[in-house]
């Protein structure tokens, strides 16, 4: 699919760390929930391609068909900044994979664009 290459905003949207919270307490506890949250407030911007969040986090790609992909396509097309994606670092050793907390639709938008399109993330580990 060709699209215009996504802009990215320099930070995440304020909305993105409560959306994070509420994934993340599916898997752990709340203790760790609001301990790794804190720590993603915290951590720098750094960037990871698409494929390779994809692959890390072991998650398919999800296509055009999905609404909120469909919407973050809409938005690289207008030209409207995206916001960076929350990561939970995985453990290959132990066999667990990254964590997307917050941002798998726009990796996945991304990705249609141009696989190896390098996305801001803020990443920590799981016992952050």
């Amino acid at each position: 699919m060709k699209e215009t290459r996504p802009s990215w905003k320099q930070e995440p949207d304020a909305h993105d760390y409560p959306a994070a919270a509420d994934y993340l307490s599916l898997i752990a506890s709340p203790e760790r929930v609001d301990s790794m949250v804190a720590a993603l407030q915290e951590a720098p911007v750094v960037t990871r391609k698409a494929k390779d969040l994809l692959r890390a986090a072991q998650l398919p790609l999800l296509g055009d068909e999905d609404a909120h992909v469909a919407a973050d396509l809409a938005k690289v097309r207008q030209g409207q900044a995206l916001s960076p994606v929350l990561v939970i670092r995985g453990d290959m050793v132990k066999g667990i994979p990254a964590q997307i907390a917050d941002g798998y639709h726009r990796v996945c938008a991304s990705f249609q664009v141009d696989e190896s399109c390098e996305i801001p993330c803020r990443i920590v580990a799981w016992d952050a």
